[in-house]
């Protein structure tokens, strides 16, 4: 097949596979540091015995995420040098403050902190052991903003201007503030942070309505549940506004993008379809739509008119346009079943679904949705822009190493997904045997027996 010779294709198929199941862990990690910092809180302030031993249950689980994710995220590091040779010369001068910065400063926040819950719990005072669980969520918060900085810059780059090198044309730096809070920033940051929340809520929620099911750890239950409930509640909330303004920021730099999540060929008023199919071929889109709903979301005007893919040249249009319609649907469809969700959630908190099984499981697999909606958010994100790695300035197919085979690219990407299985198998078994242990292991001696014997 062709796509296996094509060196472009197979680096950007490994850096998405790699990307992809990275990104698996880092919601994970950011989600489970708000909710560990909430539980160590809550011990410090009660003392109870089961707040405490929540609270180090949690960290367990947090731990383990959060070494899985970094082990993950090293290789795409790696795989700029190896595989995108030219574009780490273009963007350079830009991505070396962001990068150098997550791992100085949140990286190491993180890590420093993070040895505190582990090794500190009688070496320190409560207030100082309760701030560090802090310190920790806010280090991994810290670390995607650096994160975001830098893809938000390949999305709207600003701050910059272009220069001419015996090696070639690279992007230059200009001014620091206006590359790191270009015109996208703020709010994919916020729109990504609240999404990362929301999954570590629903986490919780899970592991909450498994042991309701078992008919166990029922103290532990209703603690956990009410943490991620109100937690959910919160960022499910403030995601409304984060994805206005998100939308709201493609549609003013991203208008190509923009024409490619609605399957829009011509300049018009943007339809906002619930559901459909767009024929690229005869560029024309099936869908149950409102007519004129994007433009309204934008605009507050029906009749707003945007460009269409046709006002592109054909080489600058977006590659895939059923593919991404389909994803940015279906990320809109997960987070109305997010929002299904956390209301089961709140009547299960309150009591009102007694007896019914069935909410439980559709609680316990209710982490499915937001992880599905990061992922095709992601989807979106990235192949929208294509074929631009850096908006406007460098095309993806510019971008590659000269020097990669497509021989080469096959067995690291084959490499990549072996050891990328073993790593995953590893991390569920230690998470599940964790969870199946329960929290109860974090008793007491006395108070462990009294809870058998009941």
């Amino acid at each position: 097949m062709e796509v296996f010779s094509d060196p472009v294709v197979l680096a950007r198929l490994q850096f998405a596979a790699t990307a992809l199941f990275h990104f698996l862990f880092v919601p994970l990690s950011v989600g489970f540091g708000l909710i560990m910092a909430i539980l160590q809180t809550k011990a410090a302030k009660s003392g109870d015995v089961h707040d405490v031993a929540l609270a180090r249950f949690w960290l367990r689980i947090f731990t383990v995420t959060f070494a899985v994710g970094v082990a993950t995220g090293i290789t795409m590091e790696f795989s700029f040098g190896t595989n995108w040779a030219d574009y780490s010369r273009f963007v350079g001068d830009i991505f070396g403050a962001p990068l150098a910065a997550e791992a100085l400063f949140a990286f190491f926040l993180e890590s420093v902190f993070l040895g505190v819950l582990l090794f500190g719990r009688n070496r320190v005072s409560q207030r100082f052991y309760t701030v560090s669980a802090w310190l920790v969520w806010g280090g991994s918060c810290l670390s995607a903003l650096w994160i975001i900085i830098a893809n938000s810059w390949m999305q709207t780059p600003a701050g910059y201007e272009v220069v001419e090198t015996a090696a070639g044309s690279k992007a230059v730096m200009t001014n620091f503030f206006e590359a790191a809070f270009n015109p996208s920033t703020i709010q994919r940051y916020l729109h990504v942070v609240m999404a990362l929340l929301i999954m570590g809520a629903f986490v919780a929620i899970a592991i909450a309505a498994y042991y309701k099911l078992k008919n166990r750890d029922d103290i532990f239950a209703s603690k956990l549940l009410r943490v991620g409930v109100i937690t959910a509640i919160a960022t499910t909330v403030l995601m409304l506004p984060a994805a206005h303004m998100q939308a709201v920021a493609v549609v003013e730099n991203q208008p190509a993008k923009l024409a490619a999540m609605e399957g829009q060929y011509e300049t018009g008023p943007v339809e906002l379809s619930l559901i459909g199919w767009v024929d690229e071929s005869a560029q024309k889109t099936y869908a149950i739509s409102i007519p004129g709903g994007t433009s309204f979301l934008a605009d507050f005007d029906f009749t707003t008119e945007y460009p269409g893919l046709n006002d592109f040249p054909v080489d600058e249009q977006p590659e895939g346009v059923n593919f991404i319609f389909q994803s940015y649907h279906l990320m809109v469809a997960m987070f109305g079943l997010i929002a299904l969700v956390v209301l089961l959630a709140l009547l299960v908190m309150f009591d009102k679904l007694q007896g019914k099984k069935w909410v439980l499981r559709i609680l316990q697999f209710g982490w499915i949705a937001p992880i599905l909606a990061i992922e095709f958010g992601w989807v979106v994100a990235e192949f929208g822009r294509q074929p631009w790695i850096v908006y406007g300035e460098l095309k993806t197919a510019d971008a590659i190493s000269q020097s990669v085979s497509a021989t080469q690219l096959l067995i690291t990407l084959a490499l990549f997904i072996i050891v990328y299985v073993i790593i995953y198998v590893v991390w569920a078994k230690i998470v599940l045997k964790t969870v199946k242990a329960g929290p109860s292991v974090y008793l007491p001696e006395e108070q462990a027996k009294a809870g058998e014997e009941a």
